[in-house]
């Protein structure tokens, strides 16, 4: 092991039952480097690290592990952060009802006699805070800030730790830009204070611009190891690494066809559910046609989510108004059963907490909202169930040995597949795709592309809400900008740029607030 290196992962194989993760991988990483590591969806990111991590225990896989020159063999997660190795994941490990300083010193409390030192907690902790640029008072409840915050305060609670080697499982995939932008320049901080970090993103340019180094698995296997600095590594020659193919096109082609109008929203004006004054939508107005994608562009806070939520079935909001016509009829969408009676489905932006329900197989998500389709003298017909879920993990490429894996066991573009096969099976007229790439890679992204292409080619109306300009650009016909609740532009695909949309997006006309 060479002197400037702190990580040898040796040999590494994992098995789960029916699948090998990782096979023979291997990883080198030198003391003060940032490390990325990159790979579609089930590639094996997640699994190496927490093997290294011990998640995953010793005795558990195959292979070494060699950290500061000696041979380790964490038997848990409490083994590997006392070696100085501490993993945030990409699901924030944090309690929301106990406070900054709480959640910083938890499980790693500061105590004396068995008594907790609350002066020394909040001074330590304000401290720590310091160092990762949270200005926020540590007695603050977790509950009161926002995710980028939060991976602030993870980041701290690992320099608490006295950390060696920090391990940041997609950090930026729920941060806006200016969040995602402040943590890599925190990244590289800590660079400079002797830490190091590997970091496992789907986002290239991040990785470009904090990277030392990238190591590349596919299928389980390691690929190979590039040195950003001193090859010529261009997000192309990642994205064959990753998918073991050119992608010169990231966006299939599509060549629409657009038929009279399905879905058109007006006047629609939603209020916040806790400041009933405070108006969140203000007098909305689109349309989306058969077999048309449309898609909605806006920064953080803009009420996006909040439009898509309010229309299917009043699902966020109060004070809602304002009309749905589904082609020239209206319709009633007070409730979510309504909403999915007169063809609208909704694909929530966070398909962990509301979208999928982890603990259940694939065929039980799929199935969970059609079960009227799937019921025989109101009881689920199990084998049908299992056919219709077999054929959309077939028909989607769902990477699973069967139907009966739990759904929280696949990967987020996998996930994603089955989110989206639920709403498919709804049959629905209308689909609300809320951020339908977020967290996946660029792989699994093309297959979602090339389903929503299919699904707008059979006649459906789409809408996609999404915080990446350029996959607006390159899957939607039409795109509306949203700032402050308001809708300020409509703009066809051929006409629209990311300037001209970033400008829509952040400026509001004084006569659209009254």
């Amino acid at each position: 092991m060479a002197e400037d290196t702190i990580l040898e992962m040796r040999s590494i194989t994992k098995e789960f039952p029916g699948v090998k993760a990782l096979d023979d991988v291997n990883l080198t990483v030198a003391r003060g480097e940032v490390h990325a590591i990159c790979g579609e969806n089930g590639a094996g990111k997640s699994t190496l690290m927490n093997v290294l991590s011990g998640v995953y225990p010793h005795g558990t896989y195959d292979g070494s592990i060699v950290f500061e020159g000696e041979e380790c063999q964490f038997g848990s997660i409490v083994d590997s952060e006392r070696a100085g190795v501490v993993i945030i994941h990409q699901e924030l490990a944090l309690s929301p009802f106990l406070t900054i300083a709480e959640n910083i010193f938890i499980g790693n409390e500061r105590a004396r006699r068995g008594w907790i030192s609350w002066t020394r907690t909040e001074t330590e902790a304000a401290t720590y805070l310091r160092r990762v640029g949270l200005r926020d008072n540590p007695a603050t409840k977790v509950a009161d800030i926002g995710v980028g915050k939060q991976q602030l305060v993870e980041i701290a609670k690992a320099l608490s730790k006295e950390v060696k080697l920090l391990i940041l499982d997609e950090p930026t995939a729920a941060l806006n830009d200016d969040d995602s932008g402040h943590l890599l320049d925190l990244i590289l901080e800590l660079k400079r204070q002797g830490v190091t970090s590997i970091l496992i993103s789907h986002k290239l340019n991040e990785i470009r611009r904090v990277a030392d180094k990238v190591t590349i698995i596919r299928d389980g296997h390691t690929i190979e190891t590039l040195d950003v600095h001193g090859q010529e590594v261009t997000e192309e020659r990642i994205i064959r690494g990753m998918v073991g193919r050119d992608m010169t096109h990231r966006f299939p082609d599509h060549t629409p066809t657009i038929g009279a109008e399905l879905l058109r929203i007006e006047d629609w004006t939603v209020h916040h559910p806790l400041d009933r004054e405070r108006v969140v939508v203000d007098r909305a107005n689109l349309t989306v046609h058969e077999g048309e994608i449309i898609g909605i562009a806006g920064l953080m806070g803009a009420g996006r989510t909040e439009l898509a939520m309010s229309v299917f079935g009043h699902s966020w909001g109060t004070g809602i108004s304002g009309t749905v016509h589904k082609r020239g009829v209206p319709i009633d969408v007070r409730t979510v059963p309504a909403a999915i009676r007169h063809g609208l489905a909704y694909a929530t932006e966070d398909r962990k907490t509301l979208g999928l329900n982890l603990i259940e197989d694939i065929a039980r998500n799929i199935s969970a909202a059609s079960l009227g389709r799937l019921a025989r003298r109101g009881w689920v017909d199990q084998n049908r169930e299992h056919v219709v879920a077999e054929g959309y993990r077939a028909g989607m490429n769902i990477k699973a040995p069967s139907v009966s894996v739990l759904t929280g066991q696949l990967s987020g573009g996998n996930q994603q597949k089955v989110v989206l096969s639920r709403w498919m099976e709804t049959d629905a007229d209308v689909l609300i795709l809320d951020e339908p790439t977020r967290g996946i890679d660029v792989g699994a992204k093309y297959e979602i592309y090339t389903i929503i292409n299919s699904l707008a080619d059979q006649g459906k109306g789409i809408i996609v809400i999404s915080s990446e300009l350029p996959e607006l650009l390159g899957i939607c016909d039409r795109i509306y900008t949203l700032s402050e609740g308001v809708i300020t532009a409509d703009v066809a695909r051929e006409a629209a740029t990311p300037e001209q949309l970033m400008q829509y997006m952040t400026t509001v006309r004084e006569e659209d607030h009254v």
